[in-house]
């Protein structure tokens, strides 16, 4: 259940940072786009958890989830003022659904071993998505950055 919490409130915090992120981005529809995508798997993600915990009889924890929104919005704060933003976002994404991945290999792990057949089944979709997250993100660094460099070059707006 402590997992599970923790988990909750860690898409929470990522869900917040990736919102945060589109509402700033410009100059980036790729990732304007696969980040909408992501938005609408946390919140997937959210209720999957929630529907775990509530099979519990157990519900997520109110203070994890206020301290990890405010920690999503204070690390999308901390880097909009940087020239290379988009930069800054796509490592912050890319170490949070790594950590995720972490986190819900941990709980599958536990959802096995306890016999918990629905919760792993859940469990693994998720673990799905922030696996495809992290590849996504992994794959397109080089080219986000090389755009970022272009668009320097040539005088444009390009840290979002």
């Amino acid at each position: 259940v402590v997992g599970l919490r923790n988990i909750h409130a860690t898409a929470r915090q990522c869900r917040e940072m990736v919102e945060r992120a589109v509402g700033r981005l410009e100059n980036y529809p790729k990732v304007e786009a696969r980040l909408r995508q992501h938005l609408d798997e946390k919140d997937r993600q959210l209720a999957r958890v929630e529907g775990i915990l509530s099979s519990f009889d157990e519900g997520r924890s109110a203070m994890k989830d206020m301290m990890a929104s405010m920690a999503g919005n204070m690390g999308a704060m901390m880097n909009a003022p940087a020239d290379d933003e988009i930069l800054k976002n796509s490592f912050s994404a890319f170490g949070l659904a790594n950590f995720e991945i972490a986190a819900y290999e941990s709980l599958l792990t536990i959802g096995q071993i306890a016999g918990h057949k629905n919760a792993v089944r859940e469990l693994q979709l998720s673990l799905n998505e922030e696996r495809d997250m992290a590849a996504w993100l992994s794959d397109n660094v080089r080219g986000v950055t090389l755009m970022h460099l272009q668009m320097r070059s040539e005088g444009m707006q390009a840290k979002r």
